[in-house]
């Protein structure tokens, strides 16, 4: 009998099966999962190139410019702090009662919160629909392990590099959107000067487009979404169980009573047989790998939304503040640009990338790549400063920031792999993911506001810390501990220890 010894180094799979031919991808379900990712994005960057506007005209900082940055991230961050609440909450549900239906919640949830914050009028207004925004989308977790579930180890990666494709789209369309449309009786008076509701709700129509779209793919899913759970429970069943837990549990005290072996080997025989068919409690998915990929996708995370944060803010301060000064359509325009070409480069060149140079190594040199980002705010806003003759060498250094922006979303893919590789087992997929996401929606919940408040405090001109670039090293700082996180992933991800169980 031979033995296989296997360790966190083992390859996913064996030498004999490494090269064998990817499999197709299922592209009728993929597609729908695809449009389905696009509802999150699009309602996430939405809001960003309008977002300081609307909290100088709510008028919270009264006037106060350099406090603009506060409000901007606490607004930016409240979506994942509630997210964060709940997303484990969603990913476990999935696990039981089926992705489609928490699929279909989130969606909703999405929807309903959109055409709030598109009607507030206030600060807390807009706090409460973000918040209900993050509380009621489980959906970012719950994708991925539906991706996971129609894909093999052949096409994982193929599939994980089209994934990005909703992100950049949503980071492509949603900046438009949210420039183009918002304040449209300004801006199209021909169209909405007459209307009084479009002037007493300058944002609604740019947060109306993604909410509804929300909508449309709720119906996408009521029609033609798949359930890829094996055999899912109802909520009335998992009810049931819970509530006659006791009941069950003296049963089988009593039929061990009466007739021991046979009731004792019935037990450990549905045991055995359940481990590999039923979600596992938290307890045993806090193993190394879970950890250490949740970990760096944390870190990720966090490098990830301080940059996105902290560069609207900056293109939309006054430049003798340290910023760019720049309106709200043309943050829109440049942040559509790096979304069509994060897109591009994901598509044609992610899986390629991975398969030579492997997921560490293209993990590592993605937020390595943050360092590039940061260093070249400061530039940006010093060539700023130099008048209208260097205009060319403004946007010619914002070129090479969003160049270097995009290729972080690299270790995105990278990530996924490791996510989808610790799960002790196929159907404790969607709690993995849950934890992981449960990990960065801290993350991230953290980052915009810490960075955005990082950055209105270091361009204070009271205090003006190592002149106006305290907020670029302490990213910078965020950035090295993430590589030194990142050190510990494993060479190639760690083998599927379903079998072991």
């Amino acid at each position: 009998m031979t033995v296989t010894i296997t360790d966190e180094e083992t390859p996913l799979l064996p030498d004999d099966q490494r090269k064998r031919k990817p499999s197709p991808l299922p592209w009728a379900q993929f597609s729908i999962l695809l449009v389905l990712q696009l509802a999150e994005p699009l309602t996430n960057q939405v809001i960003y190139p309008f977002a300081p506007q609307l909290i100088r005209d709510i008028g919270v900082t009264h006037g106060d410019e350099t406090r603009v940055g506060y409000y901007v991230g606490l607004m930016q961050s409240l979506f994942f702090a509630t997210q964060a609440m709940t997303v484990l909450h969603w990913s476990r549900l999935s696990d039981h009662i089926g992705r489609r239906p928490v699929v279909m919640v989130g969606l909703f949830g999405l929807s309903l919160s959109m055409y709030c914050f598109g009607l507030s009028k206030t600060f807390w207004g807009a706090v409460l629909s973000r918040s209900l925004n993050g509380a009621l989308n489980g959906n970012i977790g719950v994708l991925k392990s539906m991706i996971a579930e129609i894909t093999d180890s052949t096409n994982l990666a193929q599939a994980y590099a089209y994934l990005p494709i909703a992100w950049s789209t949503g980071g492509t369309l949603g900046p438009i959107i949210g420039g183009f449309l918002s304040r449209p009786a300004e801006r199209f008076p021909q169209y909405f000067g007459k209307s009084a509701f479009m002037k007493e709700y300058p944002y609604f129509l740019a947060c109306a487009v993604p909410a509804t779209f929300s909508v449309c793919a709720w119906i996408v899913s009521w029609l033609f979404l798949k359930e890829t759970v094996a055999t899912p429970r109802s909520i009335h069943r998992i009810l049931a169980n819970w509530l006659s837990k006791e009941n069950v549990t003296a049963q089988n005290v009593s039929a061990g009573q009466d007739n021991k072996v046979p009731s004792t080997v019935t037990i450990l025989a549905v045991d055995e047989t359940s481990l590999k068919n039923q979600p596992l409690p938290l307890r045993k998915l806090m193993v190394p790998p879970v950890l250490i990929a949740a970990l760096n996708y944390a870190c990720l995370a966090l490098v990830d939304m301080c940059s996105r944060a902290i560069q609207p803010t900056f293109y939309s301060t006054p430049v003798e503040l340290g910023g760019l000064g720049l309106p709200p359509h043309h943050i829109g325009k440049i942040l559509s640009v790096y979304g069509i070409l994060n897109g591009i480069l994901q598509i044609f060149f992610f899986a390629k990338t991975q398969a030579r140079f492997g997921a560490k190594n293209v993990y590592i040199a993605g937020i390595a790549s943050s360092l590039l980002v940061f260093v070249s705010f400061p530039v940006i806003n010093a060539l700023a400063r130099m008048g209208e003759e260097s205009d060319w060498l403004v946007w010619l250094a914002v070129a090479f920031q969003v160049i270097a922006s995009i290729f972080i979303n690299f270790s995105y893919g990278c990530i996924f792999i490791y996510i989808t590789a610790s799960s002790p087992n196929r159907a404790s997929l969607g709690s993995v993911n849950g934890l992981a996401q449960l990990s960065v929606s801290v993350m991230r919940a953290v980052g915009p506001a810490a960075a955005n408040s990082l950055f209105s405090l270091s361009i204070d001109p009271s205090r003006h810390y190592l002149g106006g670039n305290l907020v670029y090293w302490v990213l910078s700082g965020l950035t090295m501990f993430a590589l030194v996180a990142g050190s510990y992933l494993p060479k190639k991800a760690w083998s599927n220890r379903e079998e072991e169980l």
